[in-house]
């Protein structure tokens, strides 16, 4: 299979294409020599996504590009980054596949849980009502530009991602250094919802929605099971050996981070509804399992 990917040297990204080594792979890049060191031989660079024409010689298009989107406050021109780093390459993408004659087979585009906004203490899934903030207003473009590429050649999966979890990056490599020094807690009241995934898990969707026809919309790539904010604190804190006992205060956090705090003190309670509808089992449906799994003893 012929496999174009954005976003391929991000902390998702250089695992998915460890696992599809069998593909002919093509991914784009800013940087050819930093890809390489990351990824390795046998792929093919491109560093100007408008030098293509169309798609008519690929099989599948991944796209997992956008600016990181907390660790930093939100000013307008980082508002505007986040904003269009993930809505511009999606527009181009979309436009090559309506332009060839002979499109991928399967166009998988990244979203987030971000979606919904700040849903509270209820459950949510795919056909859940989103709360309107800045979150959703990227998540709802982003995936309308994706959408768009639907037609009856070329089905569109978008994958509503949660935290990411694993080792080398992600959330969890903000949240380790408080922790191994028992300095680790809930974040505010605690009480916010982590729809969280196992990276293994993660990709294995990836490979779930590249492999079935019958796959297309809208899915969660989250757990079954999402936490409250302490609930995953104190998981945390027993996979490390560690105490988590010492919260972080709302308002600091609101003084480093500004509007971008909500991100972390706001949450969602998601639920992988049609990702198992359609067959697909996690490995890691537990927290704690999930955890251990990453820092063995």
């Amino acid at each position: 299979m012929k496999i174009f990917i954005t976003g391929a040297t991000g902390f998702i990204g250089r695992q998915l294409v460890a696992t599809l080594a069998e593909h002919e792979l093509r991914v784009l890049t800013r940087d050819v020599g930093r890809a390489r060191d990351i990824l390795g031989e046998g792929i093919q660079y491109l560093t100007d996504l408008n030098r293509l024409e169309n798609f008519n010689d690929v099989d599948a298009v991944i796209n997992l590009a956008g600016e990181p989107i907390v660790g930093r406050r939100w000013s307008d021109a980082q508002k505007h980054l986040l904003k269009h780093s993930r809505w511009d390459i999606t527009s181009t993408l979309t436009g090559l596949i309506q332009q060839s004659d002979n499109p991928p087979a399967v166009f998988i585009s990244g979203s987030a849980v971000g979606f919904y906004g700040n849903q509270g203490n209820q459950v949510v899934t795919e056909a859940s009502l989103p709360v309107d903030d800045f979150a959703h207003e990227i998540c709802a473009t982003w995936e309308q530009l994706a959408l768009e590429a639907a037609s009856p050649q070329t089905r569109v999966c978008v994958v509503r991602t949660g935290v990411v979890l694993a080792q080398g990056g992600g959330a969890l490599a903000k949240m380790l250094p408080p922790f191994r020094l028992g300095l680790g807690g809930p974040i505010g009241s605690g009480n916010q919802g982590i729809s969280w995934i196992h990276m293994d898990d993660m990709i294995r969707l990836i490979h779930f929605l590249l492999g079935n026809p019958g796959c297309r919309g809208i899915y969660n790539a989250c757990a079954p099971n999402p936490v409250s904010n302490r609930d995953f604190a104190g998981a945390l804190g027993k996979a490390l050996h560690r105490p988590a006992l010492l919260p972080v205060p709302e308002l600091a956090l609101k003084l480093l981070l500004g509007e971008a705090s909500t991100m972390v003190t706001e949450g969602q309670y998601v639920l992988p509804q049609r990702a198992e509808e359609a067959g697909f089992r996690f490995l890691f449906p537990q927290i704690d399992q999930a955890l251990e799994a990453i820092f063995p003893d």
